[in-house]
């Protein structure tokens, strides 16, 4: 008896290292290989939102390799190419992009909300209405800044063929040029360009939020879309491979982005340092820059919104598609 308890307690010894090891081994399989993410982003409201992340990241260890680009032009072929894994772009691009790689990008967070406002040089517009008969100066033809203004201005009764004359430039520069040498017109201008722009003249003021206008839309027209201008995709293939790296990266950006929003003079001074904006004007301008980190099946239900607005208005503006399900990455930030 002595002889089979000690042979039945040896055996159960030699069951229970063996579980043990497989358990440690399980663990072992399933971390994911490390890797260094490359990340870029957009000078601007993106850029702004990712400088506490991007400043953590100067140590020794570097989890993501970060690269500021000048322009969209830059950023699309390198996303393209596959030379960047993560990269934030405006809003309507991300479904272009979808549609010409053959839906190898994935879209995982909105990161920033309408930046356009209405600056006027005078003192006339107070609201909507106040725009009939007015030149208005805008960049962005056959992009958002268009079909955002024409829902808009549609949503509430101003029609762009007769009610008001939109003359559309090719810089925000051009814009403002225009709109300084005319008085009493007015210009759809973005964040941080408002700041920077109102600051040097003081005869310009922003007198409307169009984020806030499209909202009222939205809301009359039963939708839940919102004013997008950015969104953070990512490499499709990358978030399959390394699902634990798209999470931390998440988790991550969404802790910056409340950084950028909650200490907005440590964050000019992080922004003027990666020579995004100078540090005056990112204090200025932070507050209505409508930096955000919006996941999951709200970024779904805003986004795939505005895609169809835009969509309607010319199907060419996200691809000539619209892009499906799997294009909405659904995994929440922790």
């Amino acid at each position: 008896m002595k002889k089979l308890l000690s042979v039945l307690l040896s055996l159960m010894l030699t069951i229970g290292v063996v579980t043990g090891c497989k358990s440690v081994n399980d663990s072992a399989d399933n971390k994911e290989p490390a890797v260094v993410a490359k990340v870029g982003a957009l000078k601007g409201p993106t850029a702004m939102g990712m400088v506490k992340m991007m400043s953590e990241n100067d140590g020794d260890e570097k989890g993501y390799s970060f690269s500021i680009q000048n322009s969209v032009d830059e950023i699309v072929p390198k996303i393209v190419k596959g030379e960047f894994d993560i990269a934030a772009v405006p809003s309507n691009l991300s479904s272009v992009l979808y549609n010409k790689t053959k839906g190898k990008v994935v879209t995982l967070a909105i990161n920033t909300l309408g930046v356009l406002y209405v600056v006027e040089n005078g003192d006339t517009v107070k609201s909507l209405e106040d725009l009939k008969g007015k030149a208005i100066y805008s960049s962005g033809k056959g992009a958002s800044p268009e079909y955002s203004l024409s829902y808009i201005l549609q949503a509430n009764g101003i029609d762009t063929q007769k009610d008001a004359t939109v003359d559309y430039k090719t810089e925000h520069t051009e814009v403002l040029q225009a709109l300084m040498k005319n008085k009493g017109a007015v210009a759809i201008l973005p964040q941080p360009f408002v700041t920077v722009a109102t600051t040097k003249s003081p005869s310009l003021k922003s007198v409307l939020n169009l984020s806030e206008e499209w909202d009222k839309a939205a809301q009359r027209n039963g939708s839940k879309s919102a004013l997008i201008m950015g969104v953070v995709v990512a490499n499709k293939d990358f978030v399959e491979k390394y699902p634990q790296k798209v999470a931390d990266f998440m988790s991550k950006y969404k802790k910056s982005v409340d950084f950028t929003n909650n200490n907005v003079d440590e964050a000019a001074k992080l922004i003027a340092a990666k020579d995004i904006v100078p540090e005056p004007v990112a204090k200025k301008a932070i507050p209505f820059c409508n930096i955000t980190f919006i996941a999951g099946s709200e970024m779904k239900d805003k986004l795939s919104g505005y895609l169809e607005v835009l969509s309607k208005a010319n199907p060419q503006s996200v691809g000539g598609k619209l892009p499906n399900e799997d294009f909405y990455y659904i995994g929440e930030a922790k």
